[in-house]
């Protein structure tokens, strides 16, 4: 068995897609039917003649990856789908070969069938070293760095990383062939996705718990509310209200509830807020899920747009950026970041 890196998009377009249809796709939508290339030169011409300005490294990438998805994936491999919509990770078999759906949109027409083990395996129970692999920029890549197969099956079958085991050696029969596209040589690339999986893992590392409902009372602070935070025990259904004005009494005032697990939070969190809301006659609601929400649990959040809002991991982490010069020394102590400028890669490099 061989792990493989999917991706439905570079912002995620495919993602519904292939999850509700159970599919692996890439785009390429230039491209009609690849059922019948056989060789890797063939498969390079096609590329010519759809891309005609190409240029011969990013055709010869593209050939590596298409090969790989067309010919390299076999029945029984697992594929991995790193979610652009959540922070989450979906984690399949694929049942099928290679298919082109002329059914589906132009951009979405080359596929691999799929059953979908987790579509909502929260980023944070994935090791740093494995989120690093799954960072890779490329469409479509092979995993296997750090017994990757192994905990990849482990994720999907009960959420936890069991890690590496120090072994160095790939599984037997995982050798790539000459142009192939592995996570050896792919990794290098998405150095922003990789800084925000570090400064998740720091955050849920030294804000478990309670200090979880601290660092939301810092951020709505920072963002100039006045806060009220519930003692450390049993809190009521509320973790810290926060209202606007000079004594907080003014609106929105906001219940807020956290939930610092790295699993996806069920509805019944999402109506226990709900009822919080009305019992303090606050204005809205603030669920804080770090693990976010389950498929259903979305789907009642989308029917209280006006009322309730959710912050996952990638929202924490993105509120708290944005008023970070504004927090207080503590958390910053706790949390300390610096701001670089990187080169940011061409969508060819991509």
């Amino acid at each position: 068995m061989r792990a493989w890196l999917v991706r439905a998009g570079k912002y995620g377009q495919r993602e519904t897609l292939a999850l509700e249809q159970g599919l692996a796709v890439v785009g390429w939508d230039e491209l009609t039917d690849l059922s019948g290339v056989q060789t890797r030169d063939d498969l390079l011409e096609r590329l010519r003649q759809a891309y005609p300005d190409g240029s011969t490294n990013t055709l010869r990438n593209w050939q590596a990856q298409l090969w790989a998805f067309v010919h390299s994936i076999q029945m029984g491999d697992l594929v991995i789908l790193p979610l652009k919509g959540s922070p989450a990770v979906a984690i399949g078999r694929v049942l099928g070969g290679y298919q082109y759906r002329d059914d589906l949109p132009s951009d979405a027409r080359h596929t691999r069938q799929v059953e979908w083990r987790t579509t909502d395996l929260p980023r944070t129970a994935i090791s740093q070293d494995l989120l690093y692999s799954l960072g890779a920029f490329s469409t479509v890549c092979e995993i296997k760095r750090h017994d990757a197969v192994i905990r990849l099956q482990e994720l999907a079958a009960n959420g936890k990383d069991p890690g590496w085991s120090g072994s160095t050696a790939p599984p037997d029969g995982s050798a790539v062939g000459p142009e192939e596209i592995t996570d050896d040589e792919a990794i290098t690339a998405d150095v922003q996705q990789n800084a925000d999986d570090q400064i998740n893992a720091r955050i849920e590392q030294v804000f478990a718990g309670h200090d979880m409902a601290v660092l939301v009372e810092a951020i709505l602070r920072a963002q100039g509310m006045v806060t009220w935070r519930s003692p450390e025990g049993a809190d009521g259904g509320v973790d810290v209200l926060a209202g606007a004005g000079p004594l907080g009494m003014d609106r929105p005032r906001i219940a807020v509830q956290v939930k610092s697990s790295p699993t996806p939070m069920a509805v019944g969190v999402v109506r226990e807020l709900q009822g919080v809301v009305s019992r303090l006659q606050a204005d809205q609601g603030l669920l804080v899920a770090w693990g976010g929400l389950t498929q259903v649990a979305r789907r009642e959040i989308r029917q209280q747009f006006f009322q309730v809002r959710v912050w996952d991991a990638e929202d924490v982490r993105r509120e708290l950026l944005a008023v970070y010069d504004r927090l207080s020394g503590d958390v910053r102590a706790k949390l300390p970041l610096k701001q670089i400028w990187v080169l940011a890669a061409s969508d060819e490099e991509q």
